[in-house]
Parts: structure tokens; C-alpha cells; sequence
């Protein structure tokens, strides 16, 4: 669940805190109080829309951070894994973002640079914001689609029909290419045999990427390695003063010594190793400067066969491999083309199976979606029933289309609100209202088939009455039993049904607006549901119905 968020320094916000709880969170307060400032920050620190407008008069830059507590991290980390970010610890993902008056901003999560995308990816995992306008997206036929398949657990047959599809989209972009102008084709084949012999003749090999830089360096410099390298080896080994000698006679002395003083023994033995070594070295050295020639010949060559080898990378790739890879892949673009009449014919029987497996996949998804269309339309029926839509009727129709992505149905919902109407499509329906308690029906009956953990009503119940306004609340408190529900709202019929309730306040100090949010006890619900009816401070009779409406929503009851 979303455990807190914090804001700081955002249009009336100087700094609030909010501790949310489980199950159903209210929030409610007067119009322009600030209510929608609470959401604009979620919505920010998930990845939404940033504007330095919006940061507060006098400051320089504005904070929101979300803290949620997560059961099951797996889906998290697997995204985070992914962005290169540390995992969830103890089930805690910490997300925070700034937006500056210069115009940038910082996104972290567990406090480790990230991008905006990441940050809307992880909203897309964590939370569902339903603002007043949201409803909109239930009149999109892929919205629709998308509803019906997960109601209908349907995604592991989609999935099967989409792979299919991918594979004969891949099948007839290959033989698109091996099927185009013959013109074309030829030139293609004389571009392609260019690269390929151009490759092939320069011979590279592995070699071509360290050792030849190995052996330019040493040809180019090949004087001052004999000189100095035939100096050090003549100094350790070779001369009559040599280090080697120099060493022998001490171990001589040390032996002489050893018969007096018994240490110098073990100082023997120990610069018997340094004279092996030493002798190892010099002999080493010598190898080495045996294969080194003084040569401008050998030097020229070597330049020549660099400028090659640097002339393909700058053509076909920054590494030898690459250069090879390049090759490789123009190679087997050639043979495709040199046998198309073959690949084509071949291609053109894969497809024509494909398409045929394709159609089966999609017979078996349009199966599955007819056979949830029917319990989804039943059940968001009922829903809507108890939303004041007594007799209502829904429908889920699907209609064959041309295959797509995503199948080969076009699905749609359509609506009676009232009896005697016909089944008309749910976008020809103009009340916001109605779509309103249409979405709620929907999320109630999704509740237990959606994987986002927090779902968020901004008026959701906007335009609608206060009796429906009880059902509101009752179906939220219902989607609250398996998802964490904030809920921000003007109804007090919907309020009472909180788990917990806020109540949004904003004060003038010192003659700047500040806004301010707090938790209510009994007593503090009892006075702002007084408010929300209309006549807190004024009569006994409203305290008295507020009373009453908390507790016709208590659970217990």
C-alpha cells in the first residue's frame, strides 16, 4: 500500500504529510481547499506532467516523495533490476521527485537516480488514479478489451495468439524483402558482395585487434628497445660487473661467513633466489629483443596493414569482431538472395501455416472472451443495480475483425440505464455521472482480478445523489477489502464508509495560503460529515444525522 506521501513547497502546499492506511482512505474538504493538490503530487511522483509553475511562490524547487509497503516485491525489483536500481528492502520502495524553477528536476528511487519512464513504469505497477475526467478511458474499445480480458483471465491464451502473430509479422517482412524491384534486388546483391569481398580480402583475424597494435609499437620504437633493453641485460647478466656475478661472489663471502656466524647461512640462501631471478630476467629480456627487428620495412608493412584495418572499422564496425559480424550477416543476406525463388517459395508455405495457426489461436482467444463476456455483463449489471441503476441492463458484445495485435474481435460495451431504453454503445451515453458509476461497477467487479494494489477515486461520485452516493461508498469499501482505496470526495453518504478520513483545510498565515491535512478521530468525522451535510455549528438535528450516518457505515453494522 502507498504508506505515506509527502509534499513540499507545490502550489498552497508548504509541507504536509500524509500517513495513509489500509483499506479505505476519504479524503474530503472545501472546494479549493486543495484536495486536487494531493493528487497533482501523486500524479508527479509517478511520472506525470512536471510544471515549475506549480512550485510555490518564493521557493526554488518542490519535493513529493511516496513511500509504499509492499507484500510481494517480485514484480518491483524485477522492473527495477531492469532500470539498473536497488531493490525493495524489507518490502519498502522509497520514490521521490523534484521539480526546480530553473527548470530541472531529480527523480529517485531507494534513493538512487532515475528517469521520469521509470518512474511511470512503476505507477503503472502500483497504482490506478481515477480523476474526474478518467472516466473517459472506459469508453475506448482497447480499454473495453482490456477489461473483459483480464475479468476473463484470458491473458495466457492472448499471449498465445500474439506470439503466433509476431512470428508471421517477422515471416512477411522477410519476404517483403526478397520479393521487392529486381533493379533493386540486383544492386542490392552487387552492394552486398562489395562488402563482402572487401572483408573477406584484408583476412582479418584476431590478431588484427591487439597484437598488430603490439607489434606497430615495437617496430616504431624498435632502436631505443634494443638499446636500452641490451644495456639492462648486459648489466644483469652479461658483463664481467654484471648484477648476476656481483651476487655470486657475495653468496661466496656469505658461505665463509656462515662457518663463523650462522645467520649469514640463511641471508645466503635468500640471495640465491634474488640471483635466479636476476639470471631469469636477463634471459627473458634477451628473448625478447631476439624477435625485435630494426627494420623500415617491417615498420612500413605494419602501418599499411593498421591503415587497412582502421579504414574497414570506420566502414563496418568500431571492433575486429564487429567487422566480422558484418560480414557474416551481409553474407547470409546474399545466399537469401541468390536462392529468393527457393526462400520465397518456402517463405510463402510458412506463412500460409502460420496464418491458418494464427486463425486457430484466434478462434480459441474469441472462445474465451465470448465465454466471459456474458458473466462480465451479469456482474457489472448487478453492480449497477445496487448504484442506483434498478433496471439497468449492460451487455458485452463482441464482433469479428480483421487479426490485429491483439486478436480478431472487436469488443464493445453497451448500456440501458433505464427500462424501455434500447442497448445503446457506452459512448453515446452523455452523463458523467452515469460513467462514473459505470467505472466504480466496473473496478468493483476487476477488484479481485487487478494486480494494482492501489486504486485511487478523485470524484468519482461527482454529479450524482446522496442515496446513490451510499451505494458509492458501500462498493468502494468493498473494492477496499482486497486493494488499499484513496478516495477523494464531496459526498457525505460515500465519506462515512472510510476506514480513514482526512480532512483538507487551507488557512491564511502571515498572509500566505497554506494548506494543511488532517487525520480525524470520532468526533472530528462526526463534525466534518455535519460540514458535508450543510449545517455543521447549527442545529443539533445535522450532528445528530452525522452521527447516524457513521454509524449505519460501520462495519459492525
Amino acid at each position: 500500500m502507498l504508506s505515506h506521501l509527502s509534499v513540499k513547497n507545490l502550489a498552497i502546499v508548504e509541507e504536509v504529510r500524509v500517513n495513509f492506511g489500509p483499506g479505505l482512505n476519504i479524503i474530503t474538504g472545501e472546494t479549493g481547499a486543495g484536495k486536487s493538490v494531493l493528487m497533482g503530487s501523486l500524479d508527479l511522483v509517478l511520472g506525470g506532467r512536471a510544471d515549475k509553475s506549480a512550485i510555490r511562490e518564493g521557493a526554488s524547487e518542490a519535493w513529493v516523495e511516496a513511500c509504499f509497503n509492499l507484500s510481494d516485491t517480485n514484480a518491483a525489483d524485477t522492473l527495477l533490476e531492469q532500470s539498473g536500481l536497488p531493490s525493495c528492502e524489507e518490502g519498502t520502495l522509497l520514490v521521490r521527485r523534484s521539480i526546480s524553477i530553473s527548470g530541472s528536476g531529480r527523480c529517485l528511487v531507494n534513493d538512487a537516480p532515475a528517469t521520469v519512464q521509470t518512474l511511470r513504469k512503476l505507477g503503472n505497477l502500483l497504482v490506478d488514479i481515477h480523476g474526474p475526467n478518467d472516466h473517459q478511458s472506459l469508453l475506448d474499445q482497447n480499454f473495453q478489451r482490456d477489461v473483459l480480458d483480464a475479468y476473463g483471465h484470458c491473458g495466457a491464451v492472448l499471449t498465445a495468439y500474439q506470439v503466433v502473430w509476431s512470428d508471421l509479422k517477422d515471416m512477411e517482412t522477410r519476404l517483403r524483402s526478397l520479393t521487392g524491384d529486381s533493379a533493386d534486388i540486383a544492386a542490392e546483391i552487387d552492394r552486398l558482395q562489395y562488402i563482402v569481398d572487401e572483408i573477406n580480402q584484408a583476412g582479418l583475424t584476431e590478431s588484427d585487434e591487439t597484437d598488430l597494435v603490439q607489434q606497430h609499437a615495437e617496430a616504431a620504437n624498435a632502436e631505443q628497445i634494443l638499446s636500452l633493453g641490451g644495456e639492462i641485460a648486459s648489466a644483469l647478466n652479461d658483463s664481467d660487473s654484471s648484477v648476476f656475478d656481483l651476487l655470486v661472489n657475495i653468496q661466496t663471502r656469505l658461505a665463509e661467513l656462515a662457518h663463523v656466524l650462522p645467520a649469514a647461512a640463511e641471508w645466503r640462501n635468500d640471495l640465491q633466489g634474488t640471483a635466479v631471478q636476476i639470471q631469469e630476467t636477463g634471459r627473458a629480456i634477451n628473448e625478447l629483443l631476439s624477435r625485435i627487428e630494426n627494420d623500415p620495412d617491417n615498420l612500413r608493412r605494419l602501418e599499411e596493414r593498421m591503415a587497412a584495418v582502421q579504414k574497414l572499422k570506420r566502414k563496418y564496425g568500431h571492433t575486429v569482431q564487429d567487422i566480422i559480424a558484418t560480414r557474416d550477416k551481409n553474407e547470409a543476406r546474399l545466399n537469401d538472395l541468390a536462392t529468393r525463388t527457393e526462400q520465397v517459395e518456402r517463405l510463402q508455405q510458412e506463412i500460409a501455416a502460420l496464418k491458418k495457426h494464427l486463425a486457430d489461436k484466434a478462434a480459441a482467444l474469441t472462445v474465451a472472451r465470448t465465454k466471459a463476456a456474458g458473466k462480465l455483463a451479469r456482474a457489472i449489471t448487478a453492480e449497477l443495480h445496487g448504484l442506483g441503476f434498478m433496471k439497468s441492463g449492460f451487455a458485452v458484445d463482441l464482433a469479428a475483425c480483421e487479426p490485429a495485435p491483439e486478436g480478431a474481435d472487436t469488443v464493445s460495451f453497451g448500456f440501458a440505464p433505464n427500462p424501455g431504453e434500447p442497448m445503446r454503445a457506452l459512448k453515446a451515453i452523455a452523463s458523467s455521472g452515469e460513467i462514473a458509476r459505470v467505472m466504480l461497477a466496473v473496478k468493483t467487479v476487476l477488484a479481485a482480478h487487478d494486480s494494482i494494489p492501489v486504486l485511487v477515486f478523485d470524484e468519482i461520485d461527482a454529479n450524482i445523489g446522496g442515496e446513490v452516493g451510499r451505494s458509492v461508498g458501500q462498493k468502494m469499501r468493498r473494492v477496499a477489502e482486497s486493494h488499499q482505496v484513496i478516495s477523494i470526495t464531496h459526498l457525505p453518504q460515500s465519506a462515512v464508509y472510510g476506514r480513514q478520513h482526512f480532512v483538507v483545510t487551507k488557512d491564511v498565515v502571515k498572509g500566505r495560503t497554506k494548506m494543511q491535512i488532517t487525520a480525524l478521530n470520532t468526533a472530528g468525522r462526526v463534525d466534518e460529515i455535519a460540514r458535508m451535510l450543510g449545517g455543521k455549528g447549527l442545529t443539533s438535528v445535522i450532528e445528530s444525522h452525522a452521527r447516524e450516518l457513521l454509524d449505519s457505515a460501520s462495519p459492525h453494522n
